[in-house]
């Protein structure tokens, strides 16, 4: 099937006909491919513009530059938003490559953003990216004063198996001084993170 059509079909109804079709773009993919793909994270279609940004995470590591890009870069909320969400797809889709510390420090940047749709995006990227992300997230918990993003980090920290992660849940969750919504979600992340653990032990 020809590029052009595989593009059409990301469009299609039927999802299981998009999931063929972006895991066949990313095997046939040319020079042309990751543009026109970055080019769809703000298109007013959003089957489209979600079947582009799992596309671009089918794609992997080589699109993390272009991802990267729209998402210090662009001045359309939806592609930061969108690109945020892409990275998250490539931790996902490639857990077995070592995540790109490019993407590492645009989702670091991401949270610094003032619209929330990209900076709650970021923060549960980091989360799909896991270990290598835990600093960041721990940082963003302990230095924000935006609500939003620290129940985000909270969330993706407790998605995350490791024992720093539990740490600073455990700060949060212990800390009589700490907000009471931060306390519930750290407690809620905690109980989260000791099922993931048990998850990965079987």
């Amino acid at each position: 099937m020809s590029i052009d059509l595989l593009f059409e079909q990301l469009k299609h109804p039927n999802p299981n006909l998009r999931s063929r079709a972006m895991w066949e773009l990313a095997d046939l993919r040319d020079q042309t491919t990751i543009p026109r793909l970055i080019s769809a994270l703000g298109d007013e279609d959003v089957v489209f513009r979600r079947a582009a940004v799992k596309a671009l995470g089918a794609i992997g590591v080589d699109a993390v530059p272009a991802i990267v890009e729209s998402l210090l870069h662009s001045d359309d909320v939806t592609i930061r938003g969108s690109a945020a969400k892409a990275l998250a797809q490539v931790a996902v889709n490639h857990p077995e490559v070592a995540f790109p510390p490019a993407g590492l420090d645009a989702l670091k940047q991401g949270m610094a953003d003032d619209n929330p749709v990209v900076h709650i995006a970021s923060a549960m990227a980091l989360g799909e990216v896991g270990v290598a992300a835990v600093e960041v997230l721990r940082e963003a918990v302990t230095t924000t004063e935006n609500l939003g993003l620290a129940v985000s980090a909270l969330s993706a920290l407790g998605g995350i198996p490791d024992e720093r992660a539990a740490q600073t849940l455990k700060a949060i969750a212990q800390d009589p001084v700490a907000e009471p919504y931060l306390r519930e979600i750290a407690i809620s992340a905690l109980s989260r993170l000791d099922l993931v653990k048990k998850f990965k032990r079987n």
